[in-house]
């Protein structure tokens, strides 16, 4: 048997009998918790402690009959026993659905709607969050839209309801029964739980589930085979290169793909996940410089933050190696030089998604710096291919030209949860998915990622990505933020308006910013447009907070006046969100 044919559950049985007390996690535990043996504010969670654990689970999902085929929706935020129920499922043949704690009534019945999970795992006491209430709702909802003559009507799910550590109260099981009963989760592990006989590996078994962006409508849930989530963090792990005592530093999400990614990519080269289940840069930089994190995944807009609080308090991140951010605001290259010549990190672009896993794609550290800090780099896997098409003929470009990217290999999603069909689209044939990704190949291994199709901009018949102005724009000395997009002048034709976010206690005067893009681009890429703003529209995603580049759009096609009353709504509403 190769290693690829083990189960996840297998291999944290082989992790456990090889080094039991290796760590594997370490766990925030909330300030309220009086607890002995607490480092820093956390406890260490070893190989062996993860397995009693996802024992325990497997055993309740056993006794409530979730095995073979069935889905678990695990609505939690990032503490150990998010993964422990990941293990679990592993251990039933079961596959996990991970449910974003920011979800609300809408995502949440999707969710059960289309993945149809014979069990929902939920947070009780979780930052005043009603999730019964929200549950209780999206159920409902779902019952009434389910047609009457449908040969799988819908079944609510059992409910397993988890109280987080330093929750008020306890929840009480009844209150949670969603129609097919609920049962709560002991807060504590219990050793002489033994768990079922584990599924047999199976090469067809799905694993874990993921919320694509939903862009352009409510999220497709692309699922994935055990055997390529297996064989996928293994080769994260050693492409990273992470050694015996590394600690990956993970602010993101488990339910995300990144944050799955990079936290089983660790596991499986023997690092820990120092966890961060609520971010708070000044508490993440405490621990990560207590634990010695070596590793970070993340967005460049949280590691701006955690930069500004190293500033600020004069604390040094030595013990940090490498860092593999997504460059959602523009900043990483800053950041990585800041990082560098702080604490000798090597930083590197990375790319993914949820129906090609993150971590698919990152630059080697040795990457020439052009490409270093941006989207894409070399795939992880020799046996992933990829290819540059055009959109519209689907034929592979001359080298050096943008076109679609297009990804072929056990990465790729092999099912969408609750598909009719439009999960076909996505398919170029002979096996090959469209990303909606405008790429450059960079040789036979590597490619750039430039940015989304729907993001290109085309001036006076030439595709310009908005990044490409961005980048100008952000080494302007009063602009902290900026964001172009495309609107439509009076004879139809595309024309550019940036949006910028100046530094705090500077006033830069919108045509001197113009003046400064005349300077250094083509004059068909300077901004139409410049207009000030106090603060960008953003989004909290899974992955961390993006500019809401479709608000902008709406903004652009306003007065200006209108603008301005729009940005300091917006301003409020940022506030209150953070």
């Amino acid at each position: 048997m190769t290693s690829s044919d083990i189960t996840l559950y297998g291999h944290l049985q082989e992790w456990a009998a090889a080094e039991p007390q290796r760590t594997a996690l370490l766990d925030p535990v909330p300030a309220s918790i009086e607890q002995t043996g607490l480092e820093h504010g956390h406890v260490r969670v070893t190989v062996t402690d993860l397995l009693t654990r996802a024992d325990q689970f497997a055993a309740l999902l056993a006794a409530h009959e979730v095995g073979d085929g069935d889905c678990v929706a695990v609505w939690l935020p990032s503490w150990a026993d998010t993964y422990a129920w990941q293990f679990a499922a592993s251990a039933r043949g079961a596959h996990v659905i991970g449910v974003n704690t920011r979800y609300n009534v809408a995502e949440v019945g999707h969710v059960l709607t289309k993945a149809r999970p014979r069990a929902l795992v939920m947070a009780h006491g979780f930052r005043g969050l009603d999730f019964l209430s929200t549950a209780t709702q999206a159920v409902a909802e779902a019952q009434a839209e389910a047609p009457v003559d449908s040969q799988q009507p819908f079944v609510p799910p059992v409910a397993f309801v988890w109280p987080v550590p330093g929750a008020s109260d306890d929840p009480v099981a009844t209150d949670y029964d969603l129609g097919s009963g609920a049962v709560t989760v002991p807060a504590e592990t219990s050793p002489e739980a033994a768990a079922p006989p584990p599924a047999a590996p199976s090469a067809d078994r799905l694993s874990v589930a993921f919320t694509t962006s939903g862009s352009t409508g409510m999220p497709k849930l692309a699922a994935h085979r055990e055997s390529a989530v297996v064989s996928h963090s293994q080769h994260v792990a050693a492409r990273v290169g992470y050694a015996p005592g590394d600690v990956l530093v993970e602010p993101l999400p488990y339910s995300g793909v990144f944050g799955y990614s990079a936290g089983m990519g660790a596991l499986f080269g023997g690092a820990a996940v120092l966890l961060h289940p609520v971010f708070d840069e000044h508490e993440l930089v405490s621990a990560w410089n207590a634990f010695g994190g070596t590793h970070f995944v993340g967005a460049d807009d949280m590691l701006s933050r955690v930069r500004r609080v190293c500033e600020d308090t004069g604390t040094r991140l030595d013990s940090w190696k490498w860092a593999g951010v997504a460059d959602f605001q523009g900043m990483s290259a800053d950041i990585a030089h800041w990082a560098a010549e702080s604490f000798g990190t090597r930083t590197v672009g990375v790319y993914g998604s949820s129906e090609v896993f993150a971590l698919t794609a990152f630059w080697p550290t040795d990457t020439r710096e052009e490409l270093r800090y941006s989207g894409g780099g070399r795939l992880v896997d020799p046996a992933y291919d990829y290819r540059i098409v055009d959109p519209l003929s689907n034929e592979p470009v001359p080298s050096g030209s943008e076109g679609e990217v297009q990804l072929r290999g056990a990465n790729v999603v092999d099912h969408y949860l609750g598909d009719t069909g439009e999960g076909a689209k996505n398919f170029a044939g002979n096996g090959w998915f469209s990303t909606g990704d405008l790429g450059r190949a960079q040789g036979p291994e590597a490619f750039e990622y430039v940015c989304r199709m729907g993001d290109v901009i085309r001036l006076r018949g030439f595709l310009v990505d908005p990044a490409e102005i961005e980048f100008h724009l952000i080494t302007h000395d009063d602009v902290e933020l900026v964001k172009v997009v495309a609107r439509t002048d009076e004879s139809g034709a595309p024309e550019v308006v940036a949006f910028v976010q100046p530094v705090p206690g500077s006033a830069p005067d919108p045509t001197e910013i113009r003046q400064y893009c005349k300077q250094r681009l083509a004059s068909f890429k300077v901004p139409t447009e410049v207009r000030l703003v106090e603060t960008m529209p953003v989004t909290a995603g899974t992955n961390g907070s993006k500019i809401k580049a479709a608000v902008l759009r709406e903004w652009a096609a306003q007065p200006m006046e209108a603008t301005e009353v729009l940005a300091s709504r917006t301003s409020k509403e940022n506030h209150h969100d953070t």
